[in-house]
């Protein structure tokens, strides 16, 4: 889940490809259409965020209406962009509520269609097993990191894809890099992350919950 197109790609998209190829079934929750943005429109963002989803070779795509600029609840970690950092509590919030079983009998006391009822009556309850959060949008230091050397050249083609968003063009070049600054910049941030793990890129990832390890001599990483 991210709050705009793009997001998940520059946050976490090695790691979507990397699973994909592992045989994971894997996809991507848009929040808002994008209708705000300082370039292209939320039409071109929805064929920009095709291709890319086409790229990282997701199972699903979808979008939800949220207005573009106001994920309005309060936040629950730092970052510049609002619609960020309140994408925490929103989806922590999804994951909570999806697995209340009489949610769906709920909603046919609300003002919804027939056929919405019929499907939400019909939903099984369920919550995922874990949640991890991408932090490269504030200075944290990660609990694990994924090792995406294989998957980095991907990586950068999907952020690519955004054509409007990261071309060269007059408007919003104050908060846009240089199209020719895009692959170093991805590549010095992925390089620094992998170099917390010994490797050449990785992404980085947080969760609220302690791990637990059965064996000590099989957690990667050395420590000296």
């Amino acid at each position: 889940m991210a709050a705009h197109r793009d997001d998940v790609e520059q946050t976490c998209g090695g790691t979507l490809l990397k699973m994909a190829r592992q045989g994971a079934c894997t996809g991507i929750l848009d929040l808002t259409q994008g209708e705000l943005g300082t370039r292209g429109s939320a039409e071109s963002r929805a064929r920009e965020a095709g291709e890319a989803a086409r790229i990282l070779q997701v199972a699903w795509r979808e979008v939800l209406d949220i207005p573009d600029g106001r994920v309005e609840i309060l936040p629950y970690w730092k970052g510049r962009h609002p619609d960020h950092y309140s994408c925490a509590t929103v989806g922590y919030e999804a994951c909570f509520l999806a697995g209340l079983r009489r949610l769906g009998h709920t909603a046919a006391t609300q003002d919804v269609d027939s056929f919405e009822i019929h499907r939400l009556r019909n939903l099984e309850p369920h919550r995922p097993f874990k949640i991890v959060y991408a932090t490269l949008y504030y200075d944290l230091r990660p609990t694990f990191v994924v090792d995406i050397t294989a998957e980095f050249e991907a990586k950068l083609e999907s952020i690519y894809a955004y054509k409007e968003q990261f071309s060269d063009q007059p408007e919003g070049s104050k908060d846009f890099p240089a199209h020719a600054e895009i692959r170093e910049r991805v590549a010095s941030m992925a390089h620094s992350y992998g170099m917390l793990v010994g490797v050449k890129y990785g992404e980085p990832f947080f969760q609220k919950e302690v791990g637990l390890v059965d064996d000590l001599r099989l957690v990667p990483v050395q420590s000296i």
